[in-house]
Order: C-alpha cells, then structure tokens, then sequence
C-alpha cells in the first residue's frame, strides 16, 4: 500500500455502491462531486478500493477472532468472542464482503465495457476470492442473482455452496485464461495494490485459489479436485516463491492504512497486549525449536524458577536479577520492557513440593517454567494463568509471552495482508501428492511449504535445521500442523483445514460451552427480516449437531454442505 500516496484523494471516496444489504437497488445514486460516476469510472481508480478493503478485512479474521479458533492466539479479557466463540449475528461482516462485490462487479463492468483484459482477469480473481471467503465463512449466499439490485432483483435467493465454489472455480479459470494474454498496456501503474500490474503474477495468484478451492472441495467432489489439482500443477503456473506471495503492505498513515493492533491508533496498547499466544501453537513451536519462535513471540518477562531450598510455596515478590524485590509483585509491560532492554532479568521462585495454587478452580498448575509460554485455549479467567498476581482487568500477565513488539507497529517489514501463499500452495500440493494424485513428491512440497514460509518471516537461514527437526515421515498430520503453523495471520484457511480435515488436533477449552469448535459463521437478523423466506430456505439446509445449541441450525456448530456426510472435523 506504499502507493496509495501516489494515487488521487478521489479514490478513497468511492461512494458508489456502498449499500448495506445485497438486495439494495443501485438505480438511484445520488450525484457526489468527491466520488466516481459509475458509467464513466475508471477501472484503475477502482481497483485500490477492492483489493485494499478485501486486504484488510481478511486480515481482520485471520489475526483476530479466527486465530482464536484455531488457537494461535488467546486473549487475557474480554475474551467471549474471541477465546469462547461465543459469537452472534455477522450483519456487519456480511456488509463488508458485499460491498466489496459491489465495487468488484462496477470494475469488471467498466473493463468490459472498455475492453481492458487485464482488469477484466483481475476482478474476475477479487470476485473469486470475495464469494469463496463468504461461502467459507456461512454457507449457502446469494450468488447467481446477487448485485442485481437494478435490474430489480431485491430477494435474491441463496444459492447452495456447492454451486457457490463450482462457480468460483469457473471465474478462476476464466481470469487464468485472461491474465494469460491480457494487454496490460491500460494498467496506470501504482493502482494495483498487490502486484503493480504484473500479470503473470495475477495468473499465478488466480491459479493458486484454484488449488485453495480444488482442495476445499476434494471431500465432496474428488474427481473434479484431482483433475483440477492435476492440471494446475503440470501448468506450473501458481505460486512457488514468497516473492509471488499476494499481499498489501501497509503505509501507516491512518487507521485504516496500520496494522490491527499498531501503537499509533491504540494508545493504552490494549488490543496488542491483551492478544496472547496460545499454548497449542507456542508448545509445538517450541518442542521443534521453530525459527519464526522468536519472530512472532517474545520471552516471558518473569520466568518462573523451581526452586527446593524455597521455604515458602511461591515467592511473593519478583526477582531483579536474582535479588527479591520487596513489595514489588509487578511491575508495568512498559517498565518491564525498559528494565529488559537494559538486560536485567526478572524471575519468581517456587518450591515445587510445598507449591499450591492459590486459585485452584481457575488454575491446577503445574507452574510453567518455560521461556515462552503460552495461554491454553478456553480458560475460565485467562487472567489467571501460571499465577499472574494482576488479573482481571489490572497489569497484563508478566508470567506469559506477548507477541512480538513488531505487531505494534504501523506499516512495513513483516506487517502484510497475505491473501495466498506459495508455502499454502506447496502444502496443498503435498495433500494431493499424499493422496496418490499426480502432483510430484508429497516430501518436496512439504519441504518447500515450509521453506516458503521461512522465508517469508526472514529466518529461511535456519530450514536446513529445522526441516530435519520436523522431517516428513508421510502423515497427513504432519502436512496439515505444517500448514497450520505457516497460516499465521491467515488463520481462516486453517480454520477452513481444519473443517475438512479434523487436523492439527485441536481441544477445545472449558469455558467454550459448546465443548467444540464452531464451523460456519451466523446469518443475520437483518438478513432474516428483509429477505427472511430466503434465509430461511438456506438455514433449512444446515445440519443440526450435538453442539448446535439454541440456535438450532443457525447456529457456528451448525453443519453446511462442504462437512455434511464427511464426518469432519466430528
């Protein structure tokens, strides 16, 4: 997003097609001089606004909430929606995709009213990725008869998932086709958000989603996933490098332009330091010595000492370098950071024979010891953990890892969108290859998956060691805790993994009602009161569970067609 500053104001403005529901008539749009004409926009102009806001908002599920779900991160407060996936009506998160399909389908429009191949391809891409995320993310959706709104249709009927990703898979072929020949001698350079225009990259990004959604639907229909799968890959055409990767970096200068969790829009840093590693990602990272370890995660500020000669259970007060600080239980994330700067060392000692815990209804030790430690999934008071002295809502815990102060920041470095990968690519790869398809070696791809994505985080200098630590012995398993850890920040794909797959192996906590993890996203009541005979139409189609719960079918534990009769992930 570095070029933003070169683009004109009038972009930002787009008031074109910024309905609320997807039923909304687009014949009356009010004349705005800060925004574009729709009959006479230009398809550069538009493209920013698409790929910035579908950038973003990915970005915003896969960091946050859904990291919840797949447990690389936990939050320490007001953890309901986040750690418990207590969640409720998606009405705003409904919006957003749709908006992005309005602006989407007004670029396409004008690239084939204009004769431009090149955006043509690459709103066919956005339009791909746009209605396989909203697929993913509930189930059925209107699809064949939504953004008809002038031509009249304000109910448009939900289409089933199944069709949703057949028709996604077709758009993709299409803009492969396109990008394949397109001129991309109307592309103005600086709009193109991702790739500065650089076509071949596009036709990778656009085959890449093809083997994402090839993938996604191999349960339900194997033939068409192997032969796709198959295809793609003796194309050599998808995304190998990390180079290739498509992704939005971020320029800082507004709150829309940063990182979820930067300093400059969070100033008491709450959103940062109450995000918390989970245990289930930290303790397989750290049992394999893992590179990105030290690149997404910090140490513990007061490492916990087992200590026999102790005479008490657990000391009260921390330690500065081996000397007890009296009257000091704690000290501020901000003091702790400045005294470790200077390379003092802060620890609490505790005799392990007489250690009891003070608060055994939230916490059964044992004590972590460890350097990076992590919050497990689903606690009661996550405050509480490995006997933080200030829980609730005081200082943060100084006895668990905080993500690295990188993810304070604005703009730049590692701070990037990823909307697909080519270590996701190589992972996808070695699944097909691990399925008897014709894709090469599973143990190559697994490799390169995992090279990819060291590279992507700046460590690739250590795969030598670290593919030894985790060498492939031919499991499925192995392929997807893989994948799982290299989806950082892009936990919805790990999440959509683990859906289909039942892999990695993750336990749900105690406090999560349920007692499992949650599956699709919740139709709105929005929705429900305006195109209501059609919403209910597609909830109708939903399979109830054992952890459905009150919400019967419309419910996140509810089964849509791409899990049905799989008996995934339970």
């Amino acid at each position: 997003m570095k070029i933003f500053k070169y683009i004109p104001k009038v972009v930002f403005v787009l008031a074109v097609l910024v309905a609320s529901s997807c039923k909304e008539s687009l014949t009356e749009i009010n004349e705005n001089p800060n925004g574009v004409d729709p009959n006479t926009a230009n398809p550069n102009l538009l493209m920013p606004t698409v790929m910035s806001g579908v950038g973003t908002q990915y970005l915003k599920l896969g960091y946050g909430r859904i990291a919840g779900v797949v447990q690389h991160t936990q939050e320490d407060a007001w953890k309901d929606g986040f750690n418990d996936y207590n969640w409720t009506e998606e009405d705003d998160e409904w919006k957003a995709w749709y908006g992005f399909l309005r602006n989407n389908n007004l670029l396409y429009k004008r690239s084939v009213e204009m004769g431009y191949t090149f955006h043509q391809g690459v709103a066919l891409t956005m339009k791909a990725f746009i209605f396989g995320t909203i697929a993913d993310l509930w189930g059925d959706a209107p699809y064949t008869n939504a953004l008809k709104g002038d031509a009249g249709e304000m109910l448009p009927a939900f289409d089933s998932q199944e069709v949703i990703y057949k028709g996604i898979i077709e758009d993709l072929k299409q803009a492969s086709s396109l990008l394949a020949t397109a001129d991309v001698s109307t592309y103005a350079p600086g709009y193109d958000v991702y790739y500065n225009g650089d076509k071949l990259k596009w036709q990778k990004f656009a085959n890449s989603l093809l083997l994402r959604y090839y993938m996604r639907v191999s349960a339900k229909l194997p033939d068409v996933a192997k032969a796709g799968i198959e295809q793609i890959y003796t194309s050599g055409i998808y995304l190998k490098e990390a180079s290739d990767d498509a992704v939005m970096d971020y320029i800082g200068t507004a709150s829309g332009d940063s990182w979820p969790t930067a300093t400059a829009f969070d100033v008491s840093q709450s959103n940062w330091r109450r995000r918390r590693p989970a245990a289930a990602l930290l303790n397989t990272m750290v049992a394999s010595s893992d590179p990105r370890l030290k690149v997404w995660f910090q140490p513990v500020h007061v490492r916990w000492v087992s200590d026999a000669t102790l005479k008490t259970g657990v000391d009260e007060f921390i330690r500065k370098d081996g000397v007890i600080q009296t009257g000091v239980k704690s000290l501020t994330e901000q003091e702790l950071r400045a005294e470790i700067t200077a390379g003092h060392k802060f620890t609490r000692h505790f005799n392990p024979t007489t250690y009891k815990p003070a608060r055994p209804d939230l916490f059964n030790g044992p004590l972590n010891t460890g350097e990076y430690v992590g919050v497990p999934a689903g606690m009661i008071d996550p405050t509480y953990y490995n006997e933080n002295p200030t829980t609730g809502q005081q200082v943060q815990n100084q006895h668990a890892s905080q993500l690295s102060y990188a993810y304070q920041g604005s703009k730049g470095g590692l701070l990037k969108a990823r909307l697909a990968s080519a270590a996701e690519s190589a992972f996808i790869l070695a699944e097909a290859a691990q399925k008897g398809w014709a894709t090469g070696g599973a143990e190559v791809h697994y490799n390169n998956g995992i090279k990819q994505s060291l590279q992507t985080w700046g460590v690739a200098d250590q795969y030598d060691a670290y593919v030894k630590a985790v060498a492939y012995k031919g499991t499925l398993a192995q392929i997807m805790e893989q994948k799982w850890i290299a989806s950082w920040t892009t936990a919805t794909e790990a999440w959509f993994d683990y859906r289909r797959t039942a892999l990695p192996v993750l336990v749900p906590g105690l406090a999560p009602v349920s007692r499992a993890l949650p599956l699709r996203f919740i139709y709105s009541n929005n929705e429900l009161n305006n195109n209501g005979d059609n919403v209910r139409s597609a909830i109708e189609k939903l399979e109830e569970t054992n952890f459905s719960g009150p919400r019967k079918k419309n419910s996140q534990w509810s089964k849509p067609w791409l899990v049905q009769g799989t008996g995934k992930p339970w």
